[in-house]
């Protein structure tokens, strides 16, 4: 499968496409069971019978379709969402439901959602965005359904894709837990950052060196703050957005700045300082060339 941030920007879908998508839910929500029931009345008269058995097979199918729609509109539109379509495509090829009947579907939904527009919305130019920014969401949705239920059934004739398929699955889950386990070493050691602040800042008032106590003090809330932005940037990408490797740069960049601040007041090996200064300004350059990159990512 494709990875979804490729996807997005293969179909050129901005988040500028997602607002305007989720700004409609209010337009279609109270058509919701209208929606489905033309859907279903659409598959009965395809006179298809096994589809038209799978129809009665399921009678809480109109409630999956609901909550399709309404993902669809509320979102939001990241990994989760991701993975929904795909365990929905996974689902069609358990039973047995072609892609060209999930395709026919799909042209009812967009149909019967481009009348509602035409319908609801006056402005002639607004309706065209709106409309332009829903057809990326759609094609986007039938995209990774359809694809999830080709990858699923070439896996159930492929010994080498279902072992490919365990390991990846394998591969996401230890990620995932992965992840987990940075997040609270983050906590646990921005826990312990932050006693040293307050441990610091006790110092200031015990010790006779008052200046120092608060470089040092000033020196752990740097890197309380830096560890609170890495932090937030690990949860953003458990979320699904981009990882920023600039904040780890910044985190050596601030440790290096403590280091200088604490050495400059003991005046002790000055030419540590001078190495400290140079590692400083690589570091600083460095910092500003990462942080360039990913603003033009």
């Amino acid at each position: 499968m494709v990875s979804f941030r490729k996807i997005k920007k293969n179909y050129n879908l901005t988040t500028q496409d997602e607002e305007k998508v989720r700004s409609l839910y209010p337009i279609v929500k109270d058509s919701l069971n209208r929606i489905v029931q033309t859907l279903e009345e659409r598959i009965r008269n395809t006179r298809e019978q096994h589809i038209i058995e799978k129809l009665d097979a399921y009678p809480d199918l109109s409630e999956h379709h609901k909550e399709w729609l309404i993902k669809l509109f509320t979102g939001p539109y990241n990994k989760d969402f991701y993975w929904y379509l795909i365990k929905v495509g996974k689902k069609h090829a358990s039973l047995k439901i072609e892609p060209h009947f999930v395709s026919v579907s799909m042209n009812t939904i967009r149909s019967i959602l481009m009348d509602i527009l035409s319908e609801e919305i006056e402005d002639k130019i607004q309706r065209t965005q709106l409309k332009e920014s829903l057809n990326k969401m759609l094609d986007i949705n039938l995209d990774i359904i359809t694809s999830s239920y080709i990858e699923e059934e070439l896996i159930q004739y492929s010994t080498a894709l279902r072992i490919k398929s365990f390991l990846i699955r394998f591969a996401e889950s230890f990620s995932s837990t992965m992840n987990l386990v940075l997040v609270l070493a983050l906590i646990l050691i921005t826990l312990g950052v932050a006693g040293l602040f307050f441990y610091d800042v006790i110092n200031i008032f015990a010790k006779n060196n008052i200046s120092y106590g608060i470089i040092s003090a000033l020196g752990s809330l740097l890197i309380l703050w830096i560890l609170i932005e890495l932090m937030n940037t690990e949860i953003e990408h458990l979320k699904g957005g981009r990882f920023n490797i600039s904040v780890f740069i910044g985190v050596a960049l601030v440790a290096f700045i403590r280091d200088l601040m604490i050495m400059t007041l003991k005046h002790e090996k000055i030419m540590v300082s001078y190495y400290l200064v140079a590692a400083i300004f690589v570091l600083g350059i460095v910092y500003w060339l990462v942080v360039k990159t990913e603003q033009r990512r």
